[in-house]
């Protein structure tokens, strides 16, 4: 198998719903976003021949993910009273409504399946929180 990996980070807040330790506080992580792509074969002909895409296409798609969520509070549709939503779009916060918890698990799949959706043959993408720590989603 062949493969390409690229990575991107962003800055965002979040907090997690219905969860009872430090995590469930509104706090921010400078994300860290690694994404692999896999094929058994090479392209055989055309521009990319030999090649698994052009690395600029990868990386761009995935640069162009991380900075929708960029300096945003991303928050898991119905966690918050409209009324808190109101107030922070009317102090002009940039808010990321998402159909899942926030957890570094499930960002993994959003940006595995958003990938690809782009057309992209995704094998793996892992979501730092910190450092030294990371989930991980991959093609079962």
């Amino acid at each position: 198998m062949y493969g390409l990996r690229t990575e991107s980070t962003f800055d965002a807040a979040h907090f997690l719903t219905d969860y009872h330790g430090k995590c469930e506080n509104l706090h921010g992580h400078r994300w860290r976003v690694v994404a692999y792509i896999g094929v058994d074969e090479l392209q055989k002909a055309g521009n990319y021949k030999d090649m698994v895409i052009d690395f600029g296409e990868f990386k761009s798609a995935l640069r162009e993910l991380t900075e929708e969520l960029d300096h945003s509070f991303i928050v898991e549709e119905g966690s918050l009273a409209p009324q808190t939503l109101a107030c922070l779009e009317a102090e002009g916060f940039t808010l990321s409504m998402l159909p899942f918890r926030t957890t570094a698990e499930n960002l993994a799949r959003y940006f595995f399946d958003r990938l690809s959706d782009c057309g992209l043959p995704m094998s793996q993408v892992d979501v730092y929180e910190t450092p030294n720590n990371c989930a991980v989603y991959r093609r079962g």
